[in-house]
């Protein structure tokens, strides 16, 4: 028992110092802030990660699209982009099950059906 107790405590000082040594930029911590007032409106976080998505940088426009909706879970125009994204990063599995979770009626005619039907004939690394 004592050594378990030890074994963790040198597991808890290890990642300690490893925080620790990590020197945090303020550049970094200024763009999270940034990121968390443009995610802070609903529209304004959906448009810069469609932005991020067009430039190419899918992951972030993932995160930012994450953040939007931890705010407005319920916004139907950021969960179809979440589904969207899912697909564009890889994840067809993911994608299609966030679609499966949307109704029709929150979307124009066919954008559904149209965006899951991209989404499995999308292949890793292919746009979707």
């Amino acid at each position: 028992v004592i050594h378990m107790i030890i074994s963790s405590f040198r597991a808890i000082a290890f990642a300690f110092l490893v925080l620790v040594s990590i020197p945090a930029s303020s550049q970094t911590l200024q763009q999270l802030d940034a990121l968390s007032d443009q995610t802070a409106d609903e529209q304004t976080g959906i448009a810069l990660a469609r932005q991020q998505a067009a430039s190419g940088a899918l992951l972030e426009a993932l995160a930012t699209i994450e953040r939007v909706l931890t705010r407005f879970p319920r916004s139907a125009e950021a969960r179809f982009d979440h589904a969207m994204l899912l697909c564009k990063v890889g994840d067809q599995q993911g994608g299609l099950l966030e679609f499966s979770r949307l109704k029709d009626k929150d979307y124009p005619p066919g954008a559904l059906k149209q965006a899951i039907g991209s989404c499995q004939n999308a292949g890793p690394g292919q746009p979707s």
